[in-house]
């Protein structure tokens, strides 16, 4: 099954500052071995929040909050990640995207790329990026009940739409806390506390979709990653829908 391990931020994480050569290369190894091994999908950071907004949507309003963001809800119940011209142009999709299942919050972030922690030299003529648009987990999404079928259908069309235009790079949805786990790795040792689980504070710093029998061995497989970056929250969560594009 696929699961997604999503890491939540470190102080250094929220302010900005890039990942040392070291942590660099040593991460870059064992993302190689677990590909080789076809226990990771795929994997991604997040920029700091400095450079995303918050959009919240209550009974048809929606309220814009520039970064950085405090952590607030941080439990996740699916995201986009859209290749689009700004954070503009990512806040116009989410706030189409809520219009088809009505109130809730929604995090845009950019998506780290290799010359954004100075990996690798930015190419030329990119004139697009990528964003993560994150939904939050509420009541609903929480105890599993799928949307109205009218919900659905609006939401597929601007799915649609936005594959046709190259907008949408990639959707994964998760399922309810009740059937993950959250961990801390702290001092080489972990504390797991299975779901469901209480919201969290810290914000999400990247994730990545593993490919595990269980949740349990999903965490054994994050251990390694925890040993490198230090100690971190990570919540586990089985994926119910994915698509890459």
């Amino acid at each position: 099954m696929r699961i997604i391990a999503m890491h939540k931020e470190s102080r250094n994480d929220g302010a900005g500052h890039p990942p040392s050569p070291e942590m660099i290369g040593r991460m870059g190894q064992l993302v190689g071995s677990m590909m080789q091994r076809g226990t990771l999908v795929t994997t991604d950071g997040l920029c700091p929040s400095s450079e995303g907004a918050r959009l919240r949507f209550a009974k048809g309003k929606l309220t814009v909050t520039p970064g950085p963001l405090e952590g607030e809800n941080e439990l996740i119940s699916g995201f986009g990640i859209l290749r689009v011209r700004n954070l503009e142009e990512a806040i116009e999709w989410s706030t189409r995207f809520a219009g088809t299942i009505g109130d809730c919050v929604i995090d845009v972030r950019p998506v780290s790329e290799p010359w954004d922690i100075g990996a690798s030299p930015k190419p030329d003529g990119i004139t697009t990026r990528r964003y993560m648009a994150a939904r939050k987990a509420d009541a609903g999404s929480e105890s599993g009940s799928p949307p109205s079928p009218e919900a659905m259908a609006r939401t597929d069309a601007l799915l649609q739409e936005m594959r046709k235009k190259g907008v949408l790079v990639a959707s994964i949805g998760m399922a309810p806390s009740s059937k993950g786990a959250r961990v801390r790795f702290s001092n080489g040792k972990r504390a797991v506390m299975d779901g469901p689980f209480a919201e969290s504070k810290e914000l999400i710093a990247g994730f990545a979709v593993l490919e595990a029998p269980t949740v349990a061995d999903a965490i054994d497989l994050s251990a390694e990653f925890a040993s490198i970056i230090g100690d971190v929250e990570i919540d586990f969560l089985p994926i119910v829908a994915m698509e890459a594009h």
